[in-house]
């Protein structure tokens, strides 16, 4: 396996080439592009981050069009998740890091409520977001218009209780940085400085 030098080659070319032509003449015409420029840096970046992360999950090129309305039938990014970091996304515009929970099933989301409504790992949690904020990462913004039973609307951390998912990111716009390991470098502090969030959600929402 190559170490993971950056994305060097036209990863962007194909991107807009692809969402100008999404179709499967265009996809196979540059699949060796597609390897070669987007998957196999992608492939590496995750192996270097394997050993303190985990194994990471990375995404098929192909849409899921069975019950979607956009029938174009390939992505037009590539992006992986990791047990224990988060989450990475190219495109054509750039690099996404983030991490947090996406879409908690109802056992996860009932958990986080309570976890969030306590007065402990309430506070506790509320901290972590404030200091992922100030680090310059975006969180989400809430699902819920209303405060979900049983718990009041003046619930001093109302704001989180109204969540359906916590995430937290950081989007960088495509420069001559990406064709470098800084490209592996900004995925790893980021997933470093959600460490503390993920730890609170293993603790307290992701096992009963």
């Amino acid at each position: 396996m190559s170490r993971f030098a950056g994305w060097t080659g036209d990863f962007r070319g194909f991107f807009l080439g692809l969402k100008a032509n999404n179709n499967k003449d265009y996809f196979q015409a540059h699949r060796r592009q597609y390897e070669d420029a987007v998957k196999a840096p992608m492939v590496a970046l995750l192996a270097e981050l394997e050993p303190e992360f985990g194994p990471a999950r990375l995404s098929r090129p192909n849409r899921d069009i069975r019950f979607a309305a956009d029938k174009s039938p390939y992505k037009t990014n590539i992006y992986a998740s990791a047990r224990d970091g988060g989450y990475v996304a190219l495109d054509a515009t750039g690099l996404t890091a983030a991490g947090g929970r996406y879409m908690m099933e109802p056992a996860q989301l009932a958990r986080y409520r309570v976890c969030v409504a306590a007065d402990g790992s309430g506070r506790k949690v509320v901290a972590l977001v404030d200091a992922l904020r100030e680090r310059g990462y975006e969180i989400n913004e809430a699902e819920l218009k209303r405060v979900p039973p049983p718990f009041g609307q003046d619930h001093p951390r109302g704001g989180l209780l109204r969540l359906k998912q916590l995430i937290y990111w950081r989007t960088w716009k495509a420069g001559p940085w990406i064709a470098t390991p800084e490209a592996l470098e900004r995925v790893r502090e980021a997933w470093r400085d959600g460490a503390a969030l993920n730890a609170w959600f293993a603790k307290h929402v992701d096992t009963e």
